[in-house]
């Protein structure tokens, strides 16, 4: 999840960025049910003021940054222990996920579901499956923030 890797989108992972950005961001409530084409289905998985252990959500000022990844880990692996500076998104696209923070709390995750990942609280994500773990991870930052910082 480190933010120093480089950052090239191709054509078609730009539009699978857009595509699960669409999926993740709810637009049910925008849009009225006549206008919009019945061709199209809208499932809201998310919506939430608070991250998964309760702590509200605040943007942080600046010039906004929103960025995404995909996150890869292979059976057994963990990601080490981090913490995101900026709120975060993420969707567990194939695979499973146990999330645990320093206090003790846990966090167990598929495939389909999703989750705001907490802010400034040190964690671990672990595959506890038996298949490679992807993730899509979005950031909604500031230019002057890392979006992930590794703890010592």
């Amino acid at each position: 999840m480190p933010d120093d890797s480089p950052c090239f989108f191709p054509y078609l992972a730009l539009m699978k960025f857009l595509l699960t950005l669409a999926l993740l961001f709810p637009v049910s409530h925008l849009i009225l049910a006549d206008e919009y084409r019945k061709s199209v289905q809208v499932q809201e998985n998310l919506s939430t003021s608070t991250t998964w252990d309760g702590t509200p959500i605040h943007y942080p000022s600046g010039t906004a940054k929103v960025s995404g990844a995909i996150v890869t880990l292979l059976p057994g692996a963990e990601t080490g222990w981090h913490t995101h500076p900026v709120p975060c998104l993420a969707l567990i696209l194939e695979g499973e996920l146990l999330v645990e923070l320093k206090d003790g709390q846990t966090k167990k995750l598929k495939a389909g579901d999703t989750l705001a990942e907490v802010i400034n609280t040190p964690h671990n994500g672990k595959n506890i499956g038996k298949t490679p773990l992807k993730i899509v991870v979005f950031y909604a930052g500031n230019t002057d923030l890392k979006t992930t910082l590794l703890c010592p």
